[in-house]
């Protein structure tokens, strides 16, 4: 088994692990095999009285990091010997031998030099793509390059592509990236493709003529990528080299095997890869040897085998179907979860992996959807269970990469409140010195702000808020620290990348000086670094643009915690399912969209140019989506697991679990649909036990309607006019706002709502009023429009601005108009008028404002108010919205200042919305007893009183006006844990 290899300098030994053969090397392990395991199980058989240095001189390429994690782990287990030397694939270009090749471009580099052109292309062409799409379209035209390196497909073939049946988008496409491949062919470094196919050229080009002495193995990799078939290729055929295939299916027949010639046809199979690499070494796919006996459950590999055949052979099921066998076996192990959503399939999942870990098994769920893996990492949280996740969490949504996309975000402008706030409650955000403080400091600000609306907050607005912070001595150096970092952020404005990048990165390390520490913060310096080493290449870049770089640079970086996770749970991304090692697996997500994903758009190429050139096909992707879901499929215990819904639309099953329940469900010979209905059984008890966990929530007894009863002394003893509509509909509102003391928060960022709206014309026609304008003048028209101009001009959002003129101006000859009949029978006196009136016999002070009063040659007067919204009927007038009639009776007595009392003649609503109307009530109107002030405040009187006594609570929600109005303090009253059929309960408070 060993010799002596000559052509050296001096003898040395050469194991030989391999016997000679004339044909290329090339071993398959059937789906559902532990891969590692049965590798290591196959070299030991091959290396049995070697001596103890022969495992040493074993060379293994392994696909991914996983892989040679587990590879270890697997040899530390074993007996004692020395571990082979095991190595990526992916670091192929690293080896020390490999000194000649020039190293790789960094990707950043590539994406920022292409980006320079991509933004010449877009300003020639807008109409091609947005804008914000500047990176995303470089980084897909850096994808496109690499990949042409990586196939080894020369640049120059672009040129040689006939195009002359194309649309005009693919013409010009092409034009571009003809342009662009110049512009790359310059380039003196490599990109990381490129250079790792030259690397697997390097090693094979020597292999050839002096193959290695020691066995060389490629383990894992379906060579699905150009360099990667090319060293699997070199190692097949060298004397002591071996290609070891995952997921081979031994059950698949030779005609389908043969069918599997057309790229275009063939590349979404699960088994594509291995016939494509049986030709390129003149094998058989249908005769590859088996690397070791393992054959788990035969039953359903076959099942799985002929569930995937191609679509244009699965007429085969009806012929081939029985001689699968009793389908009770070979579904034996497989259940299938299909929940409601997202959030129920998580559930389940949960306590799939949590039973696993009770039963000493090691579970794996497998996934590519990573919002239902955080959905499960959340929900095993609760007994303090953290899986191992391959992927890490991402970087951007750590803490650090959180602040940096924050502090980007207000880089070009001042940010609004709610930005500065979010910032300034960032848990990374201190000044030197008390966190607690400068929490305090942010939510006064916060409290602040939401007084003083303001839509931009920079160094002038905090110093302001500082200085009514008497009682806070650091108040000033506070707000000057974070009033000057988001001043430095805001003034940088277009220029340099990477003096961007530099005044950025040190206003976020002066706002956070604990920013780079500990496993986040050390991954988000190494993005960050790695931003301001390539920023020379880049062009000049406006503020969105740089924000939306430093997106895209923290969205590629994940955060691992290896130290801190279970090793018996793991959460695997697809490729990850050839490791195997698992007792039970979990393929969750499996809805077409997300298992498999489509294939993403390619801006610069179509399918059939994608062809021609000799690149990978958008259906690759989706071929070995399906290999890993074969492979994965055919583990001792398996979970199928989806939801019928998500948060849009009712989701389409898997096609691939689909065909699988499509076939058991026609094998009725077999026992097809019982199994299946067997399978969906086995899913539905973890449907329930999720649902009774979801249910055993210890639920609080339902609020009571509410209906408060405070001390008399603690009541209010003083209203104004509107609040007595309040009293009337809502008297709880009455008990939060004037005997608790709570009031609505005010928003942080105001908007033109409503209420501003009406504020502003009122404000428009008291000032037209008040400078004594003749409505029948020629100038009155322009004289209110130059007044709503001004009054408007404060409003700090254009479009209101404009909608709120353009709506005077609408109603401005009608209002005039009116005004014209008023002023010809009355006399305006001074508009809002404030007053107070002491309310006879109840102890309460009535307050108001009369928007307008207006006095009859008679001495009379009339009371006028001006409403935005709807206007009230006569009864809502007298029962509800008192608000008009209780300025008449303090006008008959004279409460508004500077108003003599008179007798008031009538009352009226000048309606200011979208159609103007006026509305006008006579008072004591003969045969009409309600509309009489007299009537008014002897009502208004009996409800004061009523309120002065102990035994009348202010219930919650009493008389609204519609089932739909809600009030401020609606959540306060707990309202939804009971109804307004619900009898108010009272309850003495205070």
């Amino acid at each position: 088994m060993w010799g002596i290899q000559t052509g050296s300098p001096w003898p040395r030994r050469c194991f030989r692990v391999f016997d000679a053969q004339p044909t290329p090397r090339v071993f398959a392990l059937p789906p559902g095999c532990d891969y590692p395991a049965e590798l290591i199980a196959g070299l030991n058989e091959r290396l049995e009285g070697q001596p103890p240095e022969a495992w040493a001189r074993v060379e293994i390429f392994v696909n991914t990091s996983r892989m040679r994690r587990r590879l270890i782990q697997l040899f530390a287990d074993g007996p004692p010997r020395l571990l082979p030397r095991i190595r990526l694939l992916t670091q192929l270009a690293a080896d020390p031998e490999l000194t000649d090749l020039p190293p790789a471009q960094p990707p950043l580099r590539r994406t920022l030099e292409l980006a320079g052109l991509v933004r010449r292309l877009l300003e020639a062409d807008p109409s091609l793509a947005p804008k914000s799409a500047l990176f995303d379209l470089a980084e897909s035209l850096g994808a496109l390059f690499d990949e042409m390196h990586g196939e080894g497909v020369a640049v120059e073939a672009l040129k040689g592509l006939d195009i002359s049946d194309a649309s005009g988008h693919w013409q010009r496409a092409l034009k571009f990236l003809t342009i662009a491949s110049n512009v790359i062919g310059t380039d003196t470094m490599p990109s990381a493709e490129a250079r790792l196919r030259a690397a697997a050229e390097t090693l094979a080009e020597p292999w050839f003529h002096t193959p290695p002495d020691h066995p060389v193995i490629v383990a894992g990799s379906t060579g699905s990528r150009g360099p990667v078939a090319l060293l699997m290729q070199a190692v097949a055929r060298l004397p002591q080299g071996a290609v070891i295939l995952p997921g081979v299916d031994p059950h698949m027949p030779r005609d389908v095997w043969d069918r599997m010639e057309d790229d275009r046809a063939s590349e979404d199979h699960p088994q594509y890869r291995f016939a494509k690499i049986a030709r390129a070494l003149d094998l058989d796919p249908a005769d590859l040897p088996t690397w070791t006996g393992c054959a788990p459950v035969p039953e359903r590999a076959a099942l799985l085998s002929m569930a995937l055949r191609p679509a244009p052979v699965t007429d085969q099921w009806m012929r081939d179907g029985p001689s699968l066998g009793d389908m009770h076996r070979a579904t034996d192990g497989l259940s299938l979860i299909e929940a409601a959503d997202p959030v129920e399939e998580a559930a389940a999942i949960a306590l799939c992996l949590r039973r696993a870990i009770d039963g000493g098994k090691r579970a794996a769920l497998i996934s590519p959807d990573r919002m239902l893996t955080r959905r499960v990492q959340a929900a095993l949280d609760r007994w303090g269970i953290e899986a191992d996740d391959s992927a890490g969490l991402p970087l951007h949504l750590t803490a650090p990469g959180r602040l940096l996309r924050q502090t980007a975000a207000l880089v070009g402008a001042l940010p609004g409140p709610e930005d500065v706030l979010a910032l300034l409650k960032h848990p990374l955000v201190a000044p030197e010195g008390d966190r607690n403080m400068h929490l305090l400091r942010a939510r006064r600000l916060d409290l602040w702000l939401r007084k003083n609306g303001t839509p931009e907050v920079g160094s002038t607005v905090l110093a302001a808020w500082a200085e009514g912070q008497t009682k806070d001595d650091g108040a000033t150096e506070w707000a000057a620290w974070a009033g000057d970092l988001i001043d430095r952020l805001a003034a940088i404005g277009h220029g340099p990348l990477d003096d961007m990048a530099g005044h950025h990165i040190k206003a976020t390390e002066a706002f956070a000086p604990a920013l780079w520490e500990e496993a986040p913060g050390r991954s988000a310096k190494l993005a960050m670094d790695g931003l301001l080493a390539e920023a020379a290449f880049g062009d000049a870049i406006s503020p969105p643009e740089y924000s939306a770089l430093v997106e895209t640079i923290l969205t590629a970086g994940e955060v691992r915690r290896p130290d801190t996770a279970r090793p018996d749970v793991m959460i695997w991304g697809t490729l990850e399912a050839r490791v195997q090692g698992a007792d039970l697996v979990i393929l969750a997500g499996l809805s077409e969209g997300t298992w498999p994903e489509p294939p993403a758009p390619d801006p610069w190429l179509n399918r059939e140019m994608r062809h021609r050139l000799g690149l990978l096909l958008p259906e690759r992707r989706i071929g070995l989506a399906a290999h890993d879901f074969q492979q994965a499929a055919c583990a001792p215990e398996v979970v199928f697991s989806r939801a019928r819904r998500d948060a849009e639309a009712e989701t389409v099953m898997s096609r691939w679990l689909n065909r699988l329940t499509n076939l058991l469900g026609g094998l009725s010979d077999t026992g097809g649909p019982d199994a299946l209905a067997a399978m969906r059984a086995r899913g539905d008890r973890w449907l329930h036990q999720a649902r009774l966990a979801a249910d055993r929530v210890i639920l609080a007894e339902p609020a009571r309607r509410p209906s408060p009863r405070p001390p008399v002394e603690a009541r209010p003893n003083r209203l104004s006019v509107t609040q007595i509509q309040t009293l009337v509909r809502d008297p709880y509102a009455i008990y939060a706002g004037k005997v608790l003391s709570l009031s609505r928060l005010a928003p942080l960022r105001p908007e033109p709502d409503a209420l501003l709206r009406g504020t502003a014309l009122h404000e428009i026609l008291e000032r037209w009023l008040r400078e004594g304008h003749d409505p029948a003048s020629p100038e009155a028209r322009p004289a209110l429009l130059r007044i709503a101009d001004e009054v408007l001009a404060l409003v700090p959002w254009q479009s209101a601005r404009l909608a709120w003129l353009a709506h005077v101006d609408g109603f401005a000859d009608w209002f005039l108009e009116g005004e014209r009949q008023r002023q010809a029978q009355a006399v305006p006196l001074e508009p809002e008028k404030g007053g107070r009136f002491e309310v006879p016999g109840s102890g309460f002070t009535l307050t108001g404002t009369a928007d307008r009063i207006d006095r009859l040659p008679d001495g009379r007067l009339v009371v006028i108010d001006y409403k935005t919204g709807a206007l009230p009927s006569k009864d809502q007038l007298l029962y509800f919205d008192k608000q008009l009639m209780l300025e008449a009776v303090m006008a008959e007595a004279g409460a508004f200042e500077g108003v003599e009392p008179a007798e008031v003649a009538r009352v009226s609503h000048i309606g200011l919305g979208s159609t103007p109307k006026e509305t006008q009530h006579t008072l004591r109107e003969p045969g009409d007893e309600t509309l009489d002030p007299d009537a008014v405040l002897a009502m208004l009187q009996a409800l004061l009183m009523r309120y002065r006594s102990r035994e009348r609570g202010y219930t919650a929600l009493r008389a609204m006006q519609s089932m739909l109005d809600r009030s401020d303090h609606a959540h306060l009253a707990r309202f939804g844990e009971w109804t307004l059929d619900d009898d108010a309960i009272p309850e003495d408070v205070g």
